[in-house]
């Protein structure tokens, strides 16, 4: 895919996540929420299914397939044909909207042969969306101005004071015990895909995620993040997340 059709397809993703923030906003700031809960457990409401809605309408006039958990379902054998296609996270950090904390998100990315080329991260409260594109930097975006984000260098692991960035909802032990071999960290919780704005902004250092996470929650984020110069390795390992495995599950990453 070339430059000028990524710059077409970013347009149209940027839309979409700004169409869907407003659809998110509408239901925030209304008294019903109604709240379901997936096979799961965790929480399904009207906000996500407006957004998803909204995406989905905007995304399927560029001809390309759409996976979200709400396709979940499609079959590896169908999905594995695939070279081009939108990674759709409707609503990131439902837990976090339902508390009304504002640490949400819209996470829109373009995979192309088990990478994210394109990311959208579009944080409805405020107003602000971050992208980027293979190639072409990346950017934050605000109702008053949009601005290049700066590359950043990785940070090294024994060096003192690490800022390390961490989920509201989902630190546990293995993530406290890495947490506790670094020299004299300080914590920053962050909720959705917030924790790797954070990162790419230069306002933290680290994010160890040692709980499960699905391709969809990481892969628009990641684009950005390979942008700014960082990147998301496998825990234990020098390679980075893949996405469109016969499972969706993310293996445990560390952001840095």
């Amino acid at each position: 895919m070339d430059q000028n059709q990524l710059q077409e397809l970013l347009k149209i993703a940027i839309r979409a996540a700004e169409v869907a923030s407003i659809k998110i906003l509408e239901v925030y700031n209304s008294s019903d929420f109604q709240v379901n809960l997936k096979d799961d457990k965790s929480p399904l409401t009207l906000a996500d299914r407006e957004s998803h809605r909204a995406i989905e309408a905007l995304l399927k006039g560029t001809g390309l397939p759409i996976l979200s958990e709400e396709g979940k379902s499609i079959p590896y054998e169908t999905r594995k044909q695939w070279k081009h296609f939108w990674l759709i996270d409707p609503l990131d950090g439902t837990k976090e909207f339902i508390k009304r904390n504002g640490e949400f998100t819209v996470n829109i990315a373009l995979i192309e042969n088990q990478t994210p080329i394109l990311g959208v991260v579009a944080v409805p409260v405020t107003g602000d969306v971050y992208y980027a594109s293979r190639g072409a930097g990346a950017y934050l975006k605000r109702p008053d101005f949009i601005s290049p984000i700066s590359k950043r260098t990785p940070a090294d692991l024994s060096r003192k004071g690490l800022r390390i960035v961490a989920s509201r909802s989902h630190m546990n032990e293995e993530t406290e015990m890495f947490i506790q071999r670094l020299d004299s960290p300080e914590l920053i919780s962050a909720g959705s895909s917030l924790k790797f704005m954070l990162l790419a902004l230069g306002n933290a250092d680290v994010y160890p995620r040692f709980a499960p996470t699905m391709e969809w929650d990481t892969a628009a984020a990641h684009a950005v993040i390979n942008e700014v110069g960082l990147r998301v390795f496998r825990q234990g390992s020098e390679e980075e997340l893949l996405y469109n495995k016969p499972d969706l599950l993310n293996p445990y990453f560390i952001c840095y």
